[in-house]
């Protein structure tokens, strides 16, 4: 895996706890930006990160308000 493309990852929100598909760029090693829910629209903060050599995307969804 190349840290410099675009990954699909499928999250699960934590609000109403519905899994959608979330697009991450791989070329940023850390980034953390808020984006709303698909299914119910509140917004969630995303933490991104690539680790390791192997370019590994690792991504945690949390509530705006946690």
């Amino acid at each position: 895996m190349t840290p410099a493309e675009i990954h699909s990852q499928n999250i699960q929100c934590p609000y109403c706890g519905e899994s959608f598909e979330l697009l991450v760029d791989g070329s940023v090693p850390h980034q953390q930006y808020i984006e709303d829910c698909e299914v119910c629209c509140r917004p969630i903060v995303f933490s991104v990160s690539v680790v390791g050599v192997e370019g590994h995307i690792e991504v945690v969804a949390n509530r705006e308000d946690d």
